[in-house]
């Protein structure tokens, strides 16, 4: 899969990043949500800094940041971002803390997912231990190119299962 989608150019990769951001903002969870947590994408995921523009002081914002073996999110603010853990751009020192509680709804990024909303990360787990913090609430929906869409994946009892998936067909 990720070899599949460094082989994107950047023309189809913007294009196919942009279908998404539409459809997520289409959800009728996007439109209930007041405060949603998104992420900054690695070269080879779909590009959501459009749609963090278009709806920052509309909505409530998150990003995360990875700390040693976790990761939490803080609100989204374009001045603070810094290239944290892994070369992703991660909200600096100065920016607020949304804690689990707090999120509505969160789209994660993934290598792979199943229609029925199994996931298959990076392999760190930094989503799967956030997903099952106390407290966690938010609809869970995964965020992929279509090709990433794939009939089956193994499952490990700590996976989380994603609520929806979105692709850019």
């Amino acid at each position: 899969m990720k070899a599949l989608n460094r082989a994107m150019d950047a023309g189809a990769r913007a294009a196919a990043s942009e279908r998404i951001a539409a459809r997520m903002e289409k959800l009728e969870v996007f439109a209930r949500a007041r405060t949603v947590g998104l992420f900054c994408a690695l070269g080879d995921e779909p590009d959501l800094t459009p749609m963090l523009e278009r709806w920052r002081g509309i909505k409530r914002l998150a990003v995360p940041r990875v700390e040693g073996s976790t990761m939490r999110f803080f609100e989204y603010d374009p001045q603070t971002l810094f290239p944290g853990t892994f070369g992703i751009l991660e909200p600096g020192p100065s920016a607020r803390l949304c804690r689990p509680e707090e999120l509505d709804l969160l789209f994660i990024p993934g290598v792979a997912f199943t229609a029925d909303g199994y996931r298959c990360g990076r392999g760190r787990g930094y989503y799967d231990q956030y997903l099952a913090l106390a407290g966690f609430r938010a609809v869970k929906i995964g965020v992929c190119f279509a090709h990433q869409l794939i009939d089956t994946l193994p499952c490990e009892p700590h996976d989380i299962r994603m609520d929806g998936v979105v692709t850019d067909r």
